[in-house]
């Protein structure tokens, strides 16, 4: 966010329901209610030609909120590591990942959130595990932090979201410019399964491919993300 308001523009943040330091209400955990909160964001500061940037399952609600709302606030959109078009395997998205894939990850997160959301850091989230990567206990810290702020069940019924929601229409229903962002050595949302069938599935969508980031990798690639996430914004 920084970085963006050193180069003039106005950032503005939300915490999903049940996320930070949003109300951790009990139901609503789906994508149609994450586009629909954005949605009543968007029209309370009464957002006009705004550049949407959702990493992960943000850039699928980014994608739902095109869909359901319409692109009249909208001027450009960037997704980052994200899971659309479809993360779980099904008869008609065989590159999916299992079901049993996302039911492992609900329980872990029921059994002990403290140390799911530290063993995800730790590992693949951010490439920690690869072989000769450098760990940063900061990121860690701070990424087990965003998330025990957050609600148990906001974070159980979101693993449902993320995975399971089919955001093909939604794609094929923008025409702004998007630009995809994706890395092939992504972890937690393969690439291949996601941003390539997204970048085709849009009107006028651009494939940026990065080799060796992680899934974080805003984060830990940040002077890379941000130069070409600006580079974008200003074309």
């Amino acid at each position: 966010m920084l970085f963006f308001l050193s180069h003039g523009y106005r950032v503005i943040a939300h915490d999903r329901r049940g996320h930070g330091r949003s109300s951790q209400v009990a139901d609503g955990h789906d994508l149609d209610h994450y586009a629909d909160d954005l949605a009543a964001v968007t029209a309370h500061l009464d957002l006009k030609s705004a550049i949407h940037v959702g990493h992960s399952t943000g850039g699928g609600e980014v994608v739902r909120y095109l869909g359901r709302h319409g692109e009249s606030r909208v001027v450009k959109a960037a997704i980052v590591s994200a899971v659309p078009p479809l993360m779980v395997k099904t008869a008609a998205n065989p590159g999916g990942l299992p079901k049993s894939v996302f039911d492992d990850l609900q329980a872990q997160l029921a059994a002990n959130r403290s140390e799911f959301y530290r063993a995800l850091p730790e590992g693949p989230f951010y490439g920690f595990n690869r072989p000769g990567a450098k760990k940063s206990e900061a990121i860690i810290a701070n990424w087990w932090r965003q998330g025990m702020m957050g609600g148990a069940k906001a974070h159980y019924d979101g693993i449902v979201a993320f995975s399971q929601t089919d955001f093909t229409e939604d794609l094929k229903k923008i025409g702004i410019p998007v630009l995809v962002m994706h890395s092939e050595d992504d972890q937690i949302v393969p690439y291949a399964d996601s941003g390539p069938l997204s970048a085709k599935l849009l009107k006028n969508g651009t494939l940026k491919t990065y080799q060796g980031f992680p899934h974080g990798m805003p984060t830990t690639q940040a002077e890379t993300i941000n130069v070409d996430l600006l580079a974008f914004l200003k074309a």
